[in-house]
Protein backbone atom coordinates (compact mmCIF):
# COMPACT_ATOMS: atom_id res chain seq x y z
CA UNK A 1 0.00 0.00 0.00
CA UNK A 2 -1.23 2.25 -0.98
CA UNK A 3 4.88 20.01 10.11
CA UNK A 4 8.80 29.35 13.05
CA UNK A 5 8.40 30.67 16.66
CA UNK A 6 5.01 29.11 18.23
CA UNK A 7 3.08 30.60 21.46
CA UNK A 8 3.27 28.43 24.29
CA UNK A 9 -0.58 27.95 24.55
CA UNK A 10 -2.55 24.96 25.19
CA UNK A 11 -5.86 25.02 23.50
CA UNK A 12 -8.71 22.17 23.51
CA UNK A 13 -7.54 19.00 21.69
CA UNK A 14 -10.09 17.50 19.37
CA UNK A 15 -10.02 13.91 18.06
CA UNK A 16 -9.72 13.87 13.84
CA UNK A 17 -12.93 11.58 14.44
CA UNK A 18 -16.45 11.58 14.62
CA UNK A 19 -16.26 14.61 12.81
CA UNK A 20 -14.31 12.68 9.04
CA UNK A 21 -13.01 14.42 5.82
CA UNK A 22 -9.59 16.04 4.13
CA UNK A 23 -9.25 19.85 4.37
CA UNK A 24 -7.54 21.32 1.38
CA UNK A 25 -7.40 18.09 -0.91
CA UNK A 26 -8.70 16.34 -3.79
CA UNK A 27 -10.68 13.26 -4.75
CA UNK A 28 -8.84 10.14 -5.54
CA UNK A 29 -9.41 8.32 -8.64
CA UNK A 30 -11.95 5.80 -7.43
CA UNK A 31 -10.81 2.66 -5.92
CA UNK A 32 -6.97 2.98 -6.95
CA UNK A 33 -6.64 3.27 -2.91
CA UNK A 34 -7.42 -0.43 -1.90
CA UNK A 35 -5.77 -0.71 1.13
CA UNK A 36 -8.29 1.91 2.72
CA UNK A 37 -11.20 0.93 5.57
CA UNK A 38 -14.45 2.96 6.10
CA UNK A 39 -15.37 2.27 9.91
CA UNK A 40 -19.02 2.54 11.38
CA UNK A 41 -18.64 2.66 15.10
CA UNK A 42 -22.09 1.91 17.03
CA UNK A 43 -22.52 4.42 19.70
CA UNK A 44 -26.52 3.97 20.93
CA UNK A 45 -28.93 5.11 18.18
CA UNK A 46 -25.80 7.67 16.28
CA UNK A 47 -23.35 5.93 14.65
CA UNK A 48 -19.65 7.71 14.07
CA UNK A 49 -17.11 7.03 11.83
CA UNK A 50 -13.43 6.62 10.88
CA UNK A 51 -11.00 5.89 8.73
CA UNK A 52 -8.46 2.58 8.69
CA UNK A 53 -6.15 0.79 6.77
CA UNK A 54 -5.52 -2.92 6.24
CA UNK A 55 -1.78 -4.12 6.79
CA UNK A 56 -2.67 -7.72 6.14
CA UNK A 57 -5.98 -9.46 4.28
CA UNK A 58 -6.97 -10.22 8.13
CA UNK A 59 -6.32 -7.29 9.73
CA UNK A 60 -6.84 -3.01 9.94
CA UNK A 61 -5.43 -0.61 11.91
CA UNK A 62 -7.05 2.49 13.10
CA UNK A 63 -6.77 4.51 15.88
CA UNK A 64 -7.83 3.84 19.76
CA UNK A 65 -9.72 6.53 20.78
CA UNK A 66 -12.67 5.69 17.80
CA UNK A 67 -13.67 2.50 18.64
CA UNK A 68 -13.25 2.12 22.57
CA UNK A 69 -15.68 -0.80 23.85
CA UNK A 70 -18.40 -0.53 21.11
CA UNK A 71 -19.05 -2.77 17.71
CA UNK A 72 -17.53 -2.17 14.77
CA UNK A 73 -18.47 -2.61 11.04
CA UNK A 74 -15.90 -1.86 8.50
CA UNK A 75 -16.22 -1.44 4.74
CA UNK A 76 -13.49 -2.28 2.42
CA UNK A 77 -13.40 -1.87 -1.50
CA UNK A 78 -15.32 1.64 -0.66
CA UNK A 79 -15.03 5.00 -2.80
CA UNK A 80 -18.68 7.06 -2.70
CA UNK A 81 -19.55 5.75 1.38
CA UNK A 82 -22.97 6.61 0.71
CA UNK A 83 -23.54 4.44 -2.63
CA UNK A 84 -23.76 0.43 -2.47
CA UNK A 85 -20.59 0.04 -4.85
CA UNK A 86 -20.38 -3.70 -6.10
CA UNK A 87 -16.54 -3.63 -5.00
CA UNK A 88 -17.39 -2.69 -1.20
CA UNK A 89 -17.91 -5.14 0.96
CA UNK A 90 -18.86 -4.74 4.73
CA UNK A 91 -17.73 -6.75 7.58
CA UNK A 92 -18.42 -7.22 11.34
CA UNK A 93 -14.99 -6.52 13.07
CA UNK A 94 -14.85 -9.91 15.52
CA UNK A 95 -12.34 -8.71 17.87
CA UNK A 96 -10.23 -5.55 18.06
CA UNK A 97 -7.10 -4.97 20.61
CA UNK A 98 -6.59 -1.76 21.44
CA UNK A 99 -3.38 -1.00 22.84
CA UNK A 100 -2.97 -1.39 26.97
CA UNK A 101 -1.13 2.27 27.59
CA UNK A 102 -3.89 3.88 25.72
CA UNK A 103 -5.14 6.65 27.44
CA UNK A 104 -7.45 9.67 26.06
CA UNK A 105 -6.39 12.50 27.85
CA UNK A 106 -3.36 13.56 25.68
CA UNK A 107 -4.02 10.45 22.83
CA UNK A 108 -1.27 8.38 24.08
CA UNK A 109 -0.68 5.17 22.56
CA UNK A 110 -3.76 6.05 20.10
CA UNK A 111 -3.66 2.51 18.23
CA UNK A 112 -6.40 -0.14 17.45
CA UNK A 113 -5.83 -3.38 15.05
CA UNK A 114 -9.10 -4.97 14.25
CA UNK A 115 -9.70 -8.90 13.10
CA UNK A 116 -12.05 -8.74 9.91
CA UNK A 117 -10.59 -11.28 7.72
CA UNK A 118 -8.15 -14.37 6.47
CA UNK A 119 -0.51 -9.49 -0.09
CA UNK A 120 1.87 -7.71 0.83
CA UNK A 121 2.86 -6.08 4.15
CA UNK A 122 2.21 -2.00 4.23
CA UNK A 123 4.05 -1.68 7.46
CA UNK A 124 7.47 0.67 7.16
CA UNK A 125 9.02 -2.57 8.50
CA UNK A 126 12.67 -2.30 6.62
CA UNK A 127 12.79 1.23 5.75
CA UNK A 128 13.77 4.55 6.85
CA UNK A 129 11.51 6.47 9.38
CA UNK A 130 9.23 9.46 7.99
CA UNK A 131 11.96 12.57 8.54
CA UNK A 132 11.05 16.20 9.14
CA UNK A 133 10.31 17.58 5.36
CA UNK A 134 9.22 14.20 3.58
CA UNK A 135 5.67 15.05 2.10
CA UNK A 136 3.27 12.44 2.50
CA UNK A 137 -0.80 11.58 2.36
CA UNK A 138 -3.40 10.87 4.10
CA UNK A 139 -6.95 9.81 2.47
CA UNK A 140 -10.10 9.65 4.27
CA UNK A 141 -14.14 10.41 4.05
CA UNK A 142 -15.33 13.05 6.25
CA UNK A 143 -15.99 17.07 6.31
CA UNK A 144 -13.84 19.20 3.81
CA UNK A 145 -13.95 22.43 5.82
CA UNK A 146 -14.44 23.44 9.63
CA UNK A 147 -18.15 24.86 8.90
CA UNK A 148 -18.97 21.40 8.28
CA UNK A 149 -19.57 21.20 4.11
CA UNK A 150 -18.91 16.69 3.67
CA UNK A 151 -18.24 14.68 0.76
CA UNK A 152 -18.91 10.98 0.53
CA UNK A 153 -15.83 10.04 -2.07
CA UNK A 154 -12.74 9.36 -0.79
CA UNK A 155 -10.28 12.24 -0.89
CA UNK A 156 -6.88 12.69 -0.38
CA UNK A 157 -4.52 15.48 1.13
CA UNK A 158 -0.17 15.96 1.24
CA UNK A 159 1.16 16.80 4.03
CA UNK A 160 4.65 18.07 5.05
CA UNK A 161 6.20 15.51 7.86
CA UNK A 162 7.17 18.70 10.87
CA UNK A 163 10.25 18.74 13.27
CA UNK A 164 9.38 17.67 16.37
CA UNK A 165 9.50 20.89 18.68
CA UNK A 166 6.77 22.27 16.94
CA UNK A 167 4.27 20.02 18.68
CA UNK A 168 6.19 19.63 21.94
CA UNK A 169 5.44 23.07 22.57
CA UNK A 170 1.81 22.87 21.27
CA UNK A 171 0.64 19.97 22.67
CA UNK A 172 1.19 19.33 26.33
CA UNK A 173 1.55 15.49 26.13
CA UNK A 174 3.40 15.17 22.54
CA UNK A 175 5.93 12.34 22.81
CA UNK A 176 8.79 11.89 20.05
CA UNK A 177 8.99 8.31 20.06
CA UNK A 178 5.43 7.03 19.62
CA UNK A 179 4.22 10.27 17.70
CA UNK A 180 4.56 12.43 14.58
CA UNK A 181 4.38 16.36 14.14
CA UNK A 182 2.53 16.77 10.48
CA UNK A 183 1.32 19.52 8.44
CA UNK A 184 2.46 22.99 7.69
CA UNK A 185 0.47 26.04 8.90
CA UNK A 186 0.86 27.86 5.68
CA UNK A 187 -0.45 25.14 3.18
CA UNK A 188 -4.18 25.59 4.81
CA UNK A 189 -3.94 21.95 4.55
CA UNK A 190 -5.69 19.08 7.17
CA UNK A 191 -7.01 16.04 8.37
CA UNK A 192 -10.71 16.35 10.22
CA UNK A 193 -13.29 15.00 11.70
CA UNK A 194 -13.96 11.67 10.47
CA UNK A 195 -10.39 10.75 9.20
CA UNK A 196 -9.62 9.36 12.55
CA UNK A 197 -7.59 6.21 12.19
CA UNK A 198 -6.27 6.73 7.97
CA UNK A 199 -2.70 6.27 7.02
CA UNK A 200 0.23 8.75 6.92
CA UNK A 201 1.73 7.29 3.66
CA UNK A 202 4.99 7.85 2.94
CA UNK A 203 7.01 6.44 0.11
CA UNK A 204 4.35 3.79 -0.56
CA UNK A 205 4.41 2.48 3.73
CA UNK A 206 2.45 3.72 6.46
CA UNK A 207 4.16 5.14 8.92
CA UNK A 208 1.38 7.24 11.02
CA UNK A 209 -1.97 7.09 11.88
CA UNK A 210 -4.58 10.27 12.06
CA UNK A 211 -4.66 10.99 15.99
CA UNK A 212 -5.50 14.37 16.96
CA UNK A 213 -5.13 18.06 16.36
CA UNK A 214 -6.31 21.49 18.43
CA UNK A 215 -9.62 22.43 18.14
CA UNK A 216 -9.21 25.74 16.81
CA UNK A 217 -5.60 25.36 15.21
CA UNK A 218 -5.57 22.54 12.56
CA UNK A 219 -1.80 22.96 11.93
CA UNK A 220 0.40 21.08 13.14
CA UNK A 221 -1.86 17.54 13.38
CA UNK A 222 0.05 15.12 16.04
CA UNK A 223 -0.10 11.74 14.72
CA UNK A 224 0.29 8.12 15.53
CA UNK A 225 3.97 6.70 14.87
CA UNK A 226 3.47 2.99 13.34
CA UNK A 227 7.14 1.72 13.49
CA UNK A 228 7.04 2.79 17.71
CA UNK A 229 4.27 0.18 18.27
CA UNK A 230 5.67 -2.69 15.64
CA UNK A 231 6.45 -5.20 18.44
CA UNK A 232 2.83 -4.88 19.34
CA UNK A 233 1.66 -5.43 16.44
CA UNK A 234 3.41 -7.87 15.24
CA UNK A 235 2.12 -9.82 18.59
CA UNK A 236 -1.34 -9.03 17.92
CA UNK A 237 -0.93 -10.23 14.37
CA UNK A 238 0.62 -14.02 15.84
CA UNK A 239 -2.30 -13.97 17.80
CA UNK A 240 -4.77 -13.56 15.12
CA UNK A 241 -3.40 -16.18 13.72
CA UNK A 242 -3.29 -18.46 15.96
CA UNK A 243 -6.80 -17.95 16.46
CA UNK A 244 -7.72 -19.16 13.35
CA UNK A 245 -6.88 -22.61 14.16
CA UNK A 246 -10.16 -24.81 15.40
CA UNK A 247 -9.85 -25.28 18.97
CA UNK A 248 -7.98 -22.35 19.87
CA UNK A 249 -9.35 -19.96 22.41
CA UNK A 250 -9.99 -16.67 21.86
CA UNK A 251 -9.12 -13.77 24.13
CA UNK A 252 -8.08 -10.03 24.94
Amino acid sequence: VRPQTVLLVFLSIVPQQCFGQIIGGREVKPHSRPYMAYLEIKNGSKPSYCGGFLIRPDAVLSAAHCVDKKGVTVTLGAHNVNSRERSQQKIRAGKWVIHPQYFLKGFKNDIVLLKVWPNTSFLPEGSPPAQEGDLCTVSGWGWTSVTGNKTNMMREVKLKVQEEKICQQLFRNYQRQSMICVGDKYSKKATYKGDSGGPLVCNKKAHGIVSHAREHNLFPEAFTRISHFEPWIRKQLKRFSLQDIPGYPSSD
